[in-house]
């Protein structure tokens, strides 16, 4: 297995699982962050799509736009989410795709399992049915932080899919790629697995278990490990 050796394996047992979706289950990140960069290039601002990958991946879009205001100096128009999930859903439903090993480590997956996003359940579903994860998730599986109007990095979400599972957060695995899911995942106690294939989160090396694939973390989630 190729898990970064200073990472911490977890301690206790395992019986459930929290995904993040976007950049952990489906690779649409690069779609969605890439629509951003050419809108706010429209009205100013010269941002460069592996700029706003690197920056705002797994952020609440109010506040990316929010930030994105104070470099322009100015405000956007009233409607530019709207604009922005106009370009994005198409995008994503021309050319998305899923994580690589997410449909088998999914099919292969032998705990109760659960998506948790910081994104609307709209998009949640778009990037679930162009997959095909859809599959994997009942209705009541799905959990948008718009559903309780609070966002990564607040832990509300996944303290809510825990308790949906009926597992204690301890006992409960989050699987995430980005700052904003690790922290939310930390705060709420949970048993934190991160994918990280480029070594961006050795900070956190000390509580979490970081991989460079979803392949690496089948040992992890097995109900007899």
């Amino acid at each position: 297995m190729n898990m970064h050796p200073k990472s911490r394996r977890s301690a206790e047992a395992i019986d459930a699982v929290v995904f993040d979706c976007d950049g952990t289950l489906v690779d649409s990140e690069k779609v969605s962050l890439s629509v951003l960069a050419q809108l706010v290039g429209e009205h100013g601002l010269a941002l460069e799509a592996e700029e706003a990958i690197r920056r705002f991946s797994g952020q609440d879009l109010k506040l990316v736009f929010r930030d994105l205001e104070a470099e322009l100096g100015t405000t956007l128009p009233t409607d530019i989410i709207e604009v922005f999930r106009g370009r994005q859903i198409p995008q994503l439903k021309r050319s998305l795709e899923a994580i690589e090993g997410a449909d088998a480590l999914l099919s292969g997956l032998r705990l109760p399992a659960c998506v948790a996003s910081n994104a609307p359940q709209s998009k949640i579903r778009v990037c679930l049915e162009t997959t095909g994860l859809i599959r994997h998730f009942d209705t009541h599986q799905i959990f948008s932080a718009y559903d309780i109007q609070r966002w990564k990095p607040d832990p509300a979400l996944f303290q809510l899919a825990a308790r949906s599972l009926n597992v204690p957060p301890e006992r409960c695995a989050v699987v995430e790629d980005s700052i904003f899911g690790i922290q939310a995942a930390l705060a709420a106690g949970m048993q934190t697995f991160v994918l990280d294939p480029h070594d961006r989160f050795g900070e956190f090396d000390d509580q979490l278990v970081r991989v460079g694939s979803l392949v690496e973390l089948r040992p992890f989630l097995s109900p007899d490990r």
